[in-house]
Protein backbone atom coordinates (compact mmCIF):
# COMPACT_ATOMS: atom_id res chain seq x y z
CA UNK A 1 0.00 0.00 0.00
CA UNK A 2 1.36 3.44 -0.96
CA UNK A 3 1.79 6.21 1.59
CA UNK A 4 -1.05 8.08 -0.14
CA UNK A 5 -3.38 5.14 0.47
CA UNK A 6 -1.99 4.80 3.99
CA UNK A 7 -2.99 8.37 4.78
CA UNK A 8 -6.38 7.91 3.08
CA UNK A 9 -7.16 4.99 5.38
CA UNK A 10 -5.96 7.02 8.36
CA UNK A 11 -8.15 9.96 7.33
CA UNK A 12 -11.23 7.75 7.01
CA UNK A 13 -10.64 6.29 10.48
CA UNK A 14 -10.06 9.72 12.04
CA UNK A 15 -13.21 11.12 10.40
CA UNK A 16 -15.21 8.13 11.69
CA UNK A 17 -13.67 8.62 15.16
CA UNK A 18 -14.59 12.30 15.36
CA UNK A 19 -18.20 11.39 14.58
CA UNK A 20 -18.54 8.25 16.74
CA UNK A 21 -16.07 8.33 19.65
CA UNK A 22 -17.26 7.74 23.18
CA UNK A 23 -17.04 10.57 25.69
CA UNK A 24 -14.56 9.18 28.21
CA UNK A 25 -12.74 11.04 31.02
CA UNK A 26 -9.25 10.03 29.83
CA UNK A 27 -9.86 11.41 26.35
CA UNK A 28 -9.04 14.98 25.33
CA UNK A 29 -6.19 15.23 27.83
CA UNK A 30 -2.45 15.41 27.37
CA UNK A 31 -1.67 14.48 30.98
CA UNK A 32 0.53 11.35 30.76
CA UNK A 33 -0.39 10.26 34.29
CA UNK A 34 -4.12 10.19 33.50
CA UNK A 35 -3.47 8.40 30.20
CA UNK A 36 -1.21 5.86 31.93
CA UNK A 37 -3.77 5.04 34.65
CA UNK A 38 -6.55 4.63 32.07
CA UNK A 39 -4.46 2.36 29.85
CA UNK A 40 -3.46 0.07 32.70
CA UNK A 41 -7.01 -0.17 34.03
CA UNK A 42 -8.37 -0.97 30.56
CA UNK A 43 -5.96 -3.85 30.02
CA UNK A 44 -8.08 -7.01 30.25
CA UNK A 45 -11.04 -4.85 31.35
CA UNK A 46 -14.12 -3.60 29.49
CA UNK A 47 -14.61 0.17 29.36
CA UNK A 48 -17.99 -0.03 31.13
CA UNK A 49 -16.37 -1.90 34.02
CA UNK A 50 -13.17 0.15 34.12
CA UNK A 51 -14.93 3.55 34.06
CA UNK A 52 -15.93 3.54 37.73
CA UNK A 53 -12.55 2.15 38.82
CA UNK A 54 -10.75 4.89 36.88
CA UNK A 55 -12.80 7.61 38.60
CA UNK A 56 -12.23 6.04 42.04
CA UNK A 57 -8.51 5.58 41.41
CA UNK A 58 -8.03 9.16 40.20
CA UNK A 59 -10.02 10.57 43.11
CA UNK A 60 -7.82 8.77 45.64
CA UNK A 61 -4.51 9.02 43.72
CA UNK A 62 -4.71 12.25 41.67
CA UNK A 63 -0.97 12.42 41.00
CA UNK A 64 2.17 10.29 40.77
CA UNK A 65 3.49 11.36 44.16
CA UNK A 66 0.22 10.57 45.95
CA UNK A 67 0.20 7.10 44.38
CA UNK A 68 3.88 6.53 45.16
CA UNK A 69 3.47 7.47 48.82
CA UNK A 70 0.36 5.33 49.38
CA UNK A 71 0.55 1.92 51.05
CA UNK A 72 0.27 -1.17 48.86
CA UNK A 73 -2.76 -2.46 50.78
CA UNK A 74 -4.67 0.72 49.99
CA UNK A 75 -3.76 0.55 46.29
CA UNK A 76 -4.89 -3.07 46.11
CA UNK A 77 -8.09 -2.24 48.02
CA UNK A 78 -9.07 0.44 45.48
CA UNK A 79 -8.27 -2.07 42.72
CA UNK A 80 -10.24 -4.89 44.37
CA UNK A 81 -12.60 -6.63 41.94
CA UNK A 82 -10.77 -5.63 38.75
CA UNK A 83 -8.59 -8.74 38.69
CA UNK A 84 -5.08 -9.13 37.28
CA UNK A 85 -3.71 -7.58 40.49
CA UNK A 86 -0.16 -7.46 39.15
CA UNK A 87 -1.35 -4.37 37.25
CA UNK A 88 -2.00 -2.54 40.53
CA UNK A 89 1.28 -3.69 42.09
CA UNK A 90 3.18 -2.57 38.97
CA UNK A 91 1.41 0.81 38.94
CA UNK A 92 2.48 1.36 42.51
CA UNK A 93 6.08 0.29 41.81
CA UNK A 94 6.29 2.45 38.68
CA UNK A 95 4.98 5.49 40.57
CA UNK A 96 7.79 5.02 43.11
CA UNK A 97 10.30 4.79 40.21
CA UNK A 98 8.97 8.06 38.76
CA UNK A 99 9.19 9.75 42.15
CA UNK A 100 12.75 8.52 42.81
CA UNK A 101 14.28 8.71 39.34
CA UNK A 102 12.33 11.53 37.69
CA UNK A 103 11.48 13.61 40.79
CA UNK A 104 7.75 12.96 40.38
CA UNK A 105 7.59 14.19 36.79
CA UNK A 106 6.23 11.64 34.33
CA UNK A 107 8.95 11.00 31.68
CA UNK A 108 8.31 12.01 28.08
CA UNK A 109 10.87 9.79 26.33
CA UNK A 110 9.55 6.49 24.93
CA UNK A 111 12.48 4.43 26.24
CA UNK A 112 12.23 5.98 29.69
CA UNK A 113 8.52 5.18 29.83
CA UNK A 114 9.17 1.64 28.56
CA UNK A 115 11.62 1.12 31.44
CA UNK A 116 8.89 1.63 34.03
CA UNK A 117 7.51 -1.41 35.83
CA UNK A 118 4.55 -2.99 34.07
CA UNK A 119 4.76 -0.88 30.90
CA UNK A 120 5.20 -2.69 27.60
CA UNK A 121 5.51 -1.46 24.04
CA UNK A 122 1.78 -0.92 23.55
CA UNK A 123 1.31 1.17 26.71
CA UNK A 124 4.47 3.21 26.08
CA UNK A 125 3.32 3.93 22.52
CA UNK A 126 -0.14 4.94 23.75
CA UNK A 127 1.27 7.35 26.34
CA UNK A 128 3.79 9.10 24.06
CA UNK A 129 1.34 9.37 21.17
CA UNK A 130 -1.66 10.54 23.22
CA UNK A 131 0.29 12.86 25.53
CA UNK A 132 3.06 14.13 23.25
CA UNK A 133 1.85 13.19 19.73
CA UNK A 134 5.03 11.19 19.15
CA UNK A 135 4.85 8.88 16.08
CA UNK A 136 4.62 5.50 17.82
CA UNK A 137 1.93 3.10 16.59
CA UNK A 138 -0.24 1.23 19.09
CA UNK A 139 -1.10 -2.41 18.51
CA UNK A 140 -3.72 -3.89 20.83
CA UNK A 141 -6.44 -6.50 20.30
CA UNK A 142 -8.67 -4.05 18.46
CA UNK A 143 -5.87 -3.00 16.12
CA UNK A 144 -4.95 -6.63 15.42
CA UNK A 145 -8.54 -7.32 14.41
CA UNK A 146 -8.92 -4.25 12.17
CA UNK A 147 -5.64 -4.76 10.32
CA UNK A 148 -6.03 -8.52 9.95
CA UNK A 149 -9.41 -8.04 8.26
CA UNK A 150 -8.56 -5.08 6.05
CA UNK A 151 -5.46 -6.82 4.70
CA UNK A 152 -6.64 -10.45 5.17
CA UNK A 153 -3.50 -11.36 7.12
CA UNK A 154 -3.38 -15.04 8.02
CA UNK A 155 -0.35 -14.83 10.31
CA UNK A 156 -1.39 -15.70 13.88
CA UNK A 157 -1.57 -12.61 16.06
CA UNK A 158 -0.22 -14.59 19.04
CA UNK A 159 2.98 -15.62 17.25
CA UNK A 160 6.31 -13.77 17.23
CA UNK A 161 6.26 -13.39 13.42
CA UNK A 162 2.67 -12.23 13.48
CA UNK A 163 3.29 -9.60 16.13
CA UNK A 164 6.30 -8.30 14.20
CA UNK A 165 4.32 -8.13 10.95
CA UNK A 166 1.37 -6.28 12.54
CA UNK A 167 3.65 -3.85 14.37
CA UNK A 168 5.40 -2.98 11.11
CA UNK A 169 2.11 -2.52 9.26
CA UNK A 170 0.67 -0.35 12.02
CA UNK A 171 3.77 1.84 11.82
CA UNK A 172 3.41 2.18 8.02
CA UNK A 173 -0.23 3.26 8.34
CA UNK A 174 0.46 5.84 11.06
CA UNK A 175 -0.09 9.48 10.17
CA UNK A 176 3.00 10.99 11.82
CA UNK A 177 1.41 14.44 11.94
CA UNK A 178 -1.64 13.14 13.83
CA UNK A 179 -0.20 10.14 15.62
CA UNK A 180 -2.29 10.37 18.79
CA UNK A 181 -5.53 10.96 16.91
CA UNK A 182 -4.79 8.11 14.49
CA UNK A 183 -4.08 5.68 17.34
CA UNK A 184 -7.23 6.67 19.20
CA UNK A 185 -9.23 6.30 15.99
CA UNK A 186 -8.10 2.81 14.98
CA UNK A 187 -8.51 1.48 18.55
CA UNK A 188 -12.02 2.94 18.88
CA UNK A 189 -12.91 1.68 15.41
CA UNK A 190 -12.04 -1.85 16.49
CA UNK A 191 -13.95 -1.47 19.76
CA UNK A 192 -17.18 -0.13 18.25
CA UNK A 193 -17.30 -0.83 14.50
CA UNK A 194 -14.99 -3.72 13.57
CA UNK A 195 -16.12 -5.85 16.51
CA UNK A 196 -15.30 -9.52 17.09
CA UNK A 197 -18.67 -11.06 16.27
CA UNK A 198 -21.14 -9.95 13.57
CA UNK A 199 -19.66 -6.55 12.67
CA UNK A 200 -21.89 -4.24 10.63
CA UNK A 201 -19.79 -4.35 7.48
CA UNK A 202 -22.51 -2.71 5.34
CA UNK A 203 -22.17 0.49 7.36
CA UNK A 204 -18.36 0.27 7.61
CA UNK A 205 -16.55 3.25 6.02
CA UNK A 206 -13.52 1.11 5.07
CA UNK A 207 -15.42 -1.87 3.64
CA UNK A 208 -14.32 -0.84 0.15
CA UNK A 209 -10.70 -1.43 1.21
CA UNK A 210 -11.33 -4.57 3.28
CA UNK A 211 -10.05 -7.74 1.62
CA UNK A 212 -11.74 -9.99 4.18
CA UNK A 213 -15.10 -8.33 3.44
CA UNK A 214 -14.60 -8.63 -0.31
CA UNK A 215 -13.93 -12.37 0.04
CA UNK A 216 -16.75 -12.87 2.59
CA UNK A 217 -14.26 -14.10 5.21
CA UNK A 218 -14.55 -11.43 7.91
CA UNK A 219 -15.17 -14.02 10.66
CA UNK A 220 -11.97 -15.87 9.72
CA UNK A 221 -9.82 -13.02 11.10
CA UNK A 222 -7.83 -12.50 13.20
CA UNK A 223 -6.07 -15.87 13.25
CA UNK A 224 -4.71 -17.29 16.52
CA UNK A 225 -2.12 -20.07 16.83
CA UNK A 226 -3.78 -21.74 19.78
CA UNK A 227 -5.32 -21.23 23.17
CA UNK A 228 -3.45 -21.69 26.44
CA UNK A 229 -4.52 -24.77 28.38
CA UNK A 230 -6.91 -24.08 31.24
CA UNK A 231 -5.77 -25.32 34.65
CA UNK A 232 -8.35 -26.57 37.17
CA UNK A 233 -7.60 -25.95 40.87
CA UNK A 234 -9.38 -26.94 44.10
CA UNK A 235 -9.33 -24.52 47.04
CA UNK A 236 -10.66 -25.36 50.53
CA UNK A 237 -11.05 -22.30 52.75
CA UNK A 238 -11.56 -22.29 56.52
CA UNK A 239 -13.32 -19.18 57.82
CA UNK A 240 -12.18 -19.45 61.45
CA UNK A 241 -14.07 -17.20 63.91
CA UNK A 242 -13.26 -16.83 67.60
CA UNK A 243 -15.85 -16.26 70.32
CA UNK A 244 -14.47 -12.78 71.00
CA UNK A 245 -14.91 -11.53 67.42
CA UNK A 246 -11.69 -12.29 65.59
CA UNK A 247 -10.87 -14.18 62.39
CA UNK A 248 -7.64 -15.26 60.72
CA UNK A 249 -6.23 -14.05 57.41
CA UNK A 250 -3.11 -14.87 55.44
CA UNK A 251 -1.35 -12.75 52.84
CA UNK A 252 -0.59 -14.56 49.57
CA UNK A 253 3.10 -13.82 49.05
CA UNK A 254 4.01 -16.49 46.48
CA UNK A 255 4.25 -15.59 42.78
CA UNK A 256 0.83 -16.95 41.95
CA UNK A 257 -2.64 -15.54 41.42
CA UNK A 258 -3.73 -12.82 43.85
CA UNK A 259 -0.22 -12.07 45.09
CA UNK A 260 -0.27 -9.80 48.18
CA UNK A 261 -4.03 -10.17 48.66
CA UNK A 262 -5.51 -11.65 51.84
CA UNK A 263 -7.58 -14.79 52.37
CA UNK A 264 -8.68 -17.20 55.13
CA UNK A 265 -6.57 -20.30 55.83
CA UNK A 266 -6.45 -22.39 52.67
CA UNK A 267 -5.75 -25.99 51.75
CA UNK A 268 -5.31 -26.58 48.03
CA UNK A 269 -5.93 -30.14 46.83
CA UNK A 270 -5.42 -31.90 43.51
CA UNK A 271 -9.12 -32.85 43.34
CA UNK A 272 -12.37 -32.29 45.17
CA UNK A 273 -11.95 -33.47 48.79
CA UNK A 274 -14.66 -34.14 51.36
CA UNK A 275 -14.19 -32.66 54.83
CA UNK A 276 -13.38 -36.16 56.11
CA UNK A 277 -10.57 -36.45 53.55
CA UNK A 278 -9.31 -32.96 54.40
CA UNK A 279 -9.10 -33.82 58.10
CA UNK A 280 -6.56 -36.55 57.27
CA UNK A 281 -4.16 -34.25 55.40
CA UNK A 282 -0.97 -32.84 56.90
CA UNK A 283 -2.06 -29.32 55.89
CA UNK A 284 -5.23 -29.65 57.95
CA UNK A 285 -3.30 -30.96 60.95
CA UNK A 286 -0.85 -28.05 60.66
CA UNK A 287 -3.71 -25.54 60.84
CA UNK A 288 -5.74 -27.36 63.50
CA UNK A 289 -3.28 -28.92 65.95
CA UNK A 290 -6.04 -30.57 67.95
CA UNK A 291 -8.52 -31.49 65.28
CA UNK A 292 -10.78 -33.90 67.15
CA UNK A 293 -13.05 -31.43 68.95
CA UNK A 294 -13.36 -28.88 66.18
CA UNK A 295 -16.82 -28.23 64.76
CA UNK A 296 -16.71 -27.40 61.06
CA UNK A 297 -19.74 -26.17 59.13
CA UNK A 298 -19.99 -26.24 55.34
CA UNK A 299 -20.87 -22.78 54.01
CA UNK A 300 -20.63 -22.57 50.23
CA UNK A 301 -19.13 -23.83 47.00
CA UNK A 302 -18.14 -21.28 44.38
CA UNK A 303 -16.80 -21.83 40.89
CA UNK A 304 -14.50 -18.96 39.96
CA UNK A 305 -13.25 -18.60 36.39
CA UNK A 306 -10.04 -16.73 35.54
CA UNK A 307 -8.42 -16.35 32.11
CA UNK A 308 -6.47 -19.62 32.23
CA UNK A 309 -7.74 -21.16 35.47
CA UNK A 310 -10.96 -22.56 36.84
CA UNK A 311 -11.10 -22.59 40.63
CA UNK A 312 -13.53 -24.79 42.53
CA UNK A 313 -13.64 -23.29 46.02
CA UNK A 314 -15.31 -24.81 49.07
CA UNK A 315 -15.80 -22.68 52.18
CA UNK A 316 -16.15 -23.92 55.75
CA UNK A 317 -16.96 -21.96 58.91
CA UNK A 318 -15.09 -22.90 62.11
CA UNK A 319 -16.26 -21.48 65.43
CA UNK A 320 -13.76 -21.70 68.29
CA UNK A 321 -12.96 -20.00 71.60
CA UNK A 322 -9.43 -19.11 70.60
CA UNK A 323 -6.60 -20.63 68.70
CA UNK A 324 -2.88 -20.26 68.15
CA UNK A 325 -1.91 -19.90 64.50
CA UNK A 326 1.42 -19.78 62.70
CA UNK A 327 3.11 -16.39 62.29
CA UNK A 328 1.95 -16.14 58.66
CA UNK A 329 -1.64 -15.57 59.85
CA UNK A 330 -3.07 -12.25 60.97
CA UNK A 331 -5.65 -12.20 63.75
CA UNK A 332 -8.08 -9.47 62.69
CA UNK A 333 -11.30 -8.10 64.17
CA UNK A 334 -14.19 -9.29 61.99
CA UNK A 335 -15.51 -5.74 61.62
CA UNK A 336 -12.11 -4.62 60.28
CA UNK A 337 -11.58 -7.36 57.68
CA UNK A 338 -12.86 -5.08 54.91
CA UNK A 339 -9.68 -3.05 55.40
CA UNK A 340 -7.70 -5.89 53.81
CA UNK A 341 -7.69 -6.27 50.01
CA UNK A 342 -9.08 -9.62 48.88
CA UNK A 343 -9.74 -11.43 45.62
CA UNK A 344 -13.10 -11.36 43.87
CA UNK A 345 -13.59 -14.98 44.97
CA UNK A 346 -13.34 -14.09 48.67
CA UNK A 347 -15.56 -11.07 48.07
CA UNK A 348 -18.20 -13.31 46.45
CA UNK A 349 -18.08 -15.62 49.49
CA UNK A 350 -18.63 -12.69 51.84
CA UNK A 351 -21.58 -11.53 49.75
CA UNK A 352 -23.14 -15.01 50.10
CA UNK A 353 -22.66 -15.18 53.85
Amino acid sequence: MSKEKDLRLSSILIRWYNENKRDLPWRDTADPYIIWISEIILQQTRVDQGYAYFNRFMERFPSVDVLAKAGENEVLKIWQGLGYYSRARNLHAAAKMILDKYHGVFPSDYKDILSLKGIGEYTAAAIVSFAYDEPYAVVDGNVFRVLSRIFAIGNPIDSATGKKLFSGLARELLDDKRAGLHNQAIMEFGALQCISVSPDCIACPVSGMCIAYASNEVNAYPVKAGKQKVRVRYFNYFDIRTDDGYMFLRKRTAKDIWQNLYEPPLIETEKDYSIEELRKTDDFKNIFKDNNGIHIKYMAQIKHVLSHRIIHATFYRVAIRDMLMADEYIKARTEHTDDYPVSRLIHKYREKT
